[in-house]
């Protein structure tokens, strides 16, 4: 009986190994400072404006076994946009670009993740901006996973996409040169 107990425990604890890990769901870390919506548009050709968002919350699921059952959700509060000048933020809060008033958060939902390497790929998904909502690809890279010093478990990735402002109702026209913002995104997650 003793043997067939301990055969009993091998196999179920040779069966576990065996098991791919299931996905794992985080947190976007945005009250330690660890995860950032970044923008950038050229300014007239000459330059480029650059800011953030800096009030936004969200989380995803990751599985590294299974890379294509990715999900991510992403809430941002537009009223939040930060380019470092508080005339140039008020405009852009504004009917012009954001109109914040009527329209005062933004969303990305992604709908599937296609791999294209052990450590990359591409995020698809609807994101809501300005009340349209429309499909974004999102070239994602993960920056790595492990145990943190407080005991926790953390995932990070870097993403990039570029969005034409007028797909999503923006009607101010600032050149040939301004018609769309690359958006630079850092996330690190904390194990739910």
């Amino acid at each position: 009986m003793k043997t067939q107990i301990k055969a009993a425990l091998l196999l179920a604890s040779t069966v576990a190994i065996a098991l791919p890990a299931s996905a794992a769901d985080y947190t976007i870390d945005t009250r330690g400072a660890h995860a950032s919506i970044n923008f950038k548009v050229n300014h007239l050709g000459y330059s480029f404006v650059v800011g953030r968002f800096d009030t936004f919350s969200g989380d995803f699921s990751y599985d590294q076994q299974e890379p294509e059952t990715t999900s991510v959700n992403v809430k941002i509060e537009t009223t939040s946009v930060n380019s470092n000048h508080a005339e140039r933020d008020k405009h852009i809060r504004s009917k012009d670009f954001l109109a914040v008033d009527q329209f005062p958060d933004a969303s990305f939902s992604s709908t599937k993740y296609e791999a294209s390497g052990d450590e990359a790929g591409k995020l698809y998904g609807q994101l809501t901006l300005r009340g349209v909502s429309k499909e974004i690809i999102i070239d994602v890279t993960k920056v790595g996973e492990g145990e943190d010093p407080w005991g926790g478990y953390r995932a990070g990735f870097v993403g990039s996409t570029e969005l034409v402002m007028k797909d999503f109702g923006i009607p101010t026209n600032l050149g040939p040169k301004s018609t769309t913002v690359v958006m630079d995104l850092v996330i690190e997650g904390i194990k739910k």
